[in-house]
């Protein structure tokens, strides 16, 4: 399939309306927005955008615990999903959550290693697993700095440059690189939306551990 024809494809899957939402933190467009999905695509990219402006747990409770066939975004959206449900586990649900979401993203890899929501989602799980259950700020850096590379030629997905590079910067603080002072003026000056420029102005604390 063409890229045009991907990009067509995507805008009947995801209205851009549902990203410029996410972006502006419009919580309650985004919720209308999702409030029928059409599939499980579009069903699993609105909880993954919604959770993390709402921490509403209800966007979880009824997630898949697996899939018998899927595309490599499918995957990865479940598997990120698991991630924040992972954060919110109890001592003994925690590792059974994590495993799930591990095993559903070296799905979404095999399906498809540099679709970008696998970089994205991978990089995200990496930064904030905590080490001793695989966790990686180096290899979250390399997924993130795949995640610049591909995005400007795959709009179809739905992550913006922006978005790309304000991980990229987040993870260079995380590792106390002296290069992410610039990065951060750079990304504040290039006037981010509202819900990029709030995680640049405040972000999560660095040694906070999510899934």
């Amino acid at each position: 399939m063409t890229s045009v024809a991907l990009l067509f494809l995507f805008m009947s899957i995801f209205p851009d309306s549902l990203h410029v939402l996410y972006e502006e933190g419009d919580i309650e467009g985004l919720e209308a927005l999702c409030e029928e999905p059409e599939n499980l695509v579009t069903d699993l990219m609105c909880r993954y955008r919604l959770y993390p402006l709402t921490e509403n747990e209800a966007l979880l409770e009824d997630i898949p615990t697996s899939l018998d066939d899927g595309s490599a975004t499918e995957f990865a959206l479940l598997s990120g999903l698991w991630g924040y449900k992972t954060g919110n586990a109890s001592a003994f649900q925690m590792p059974r959550f994590g495993m799930r979401s591990n095993r559903l993203m070296t799905r979404a890899k095999e399906k498809n290693p540099l679709n970008p929501l696998v970089l994205l989602i991978n990089g995200q799980s990496l930064l904030y697993r905590p080490s001793f259950i695989g966790g990686d700020d180096r290899q979250a850096l390399e997924q993130f700095e795949l995640l610049r590379r591909v995005v400007p030629n795959n709009p179809e997905y739905g992550v913006s440059k922006i978005e790309a590079d304000m991980w990229y910067w987040y993870t260079l603080e995380k590792l106390g690189k002296s290069e992410a002072t610039s990065m951060r003026e750079e990304l504040l000056e290039s006037d981010p939306p509202p819900t990029f420029r709030d995680f640049i102005e405040n972000p999560p604390d660095l040694d906070e551990a999510r899934s």
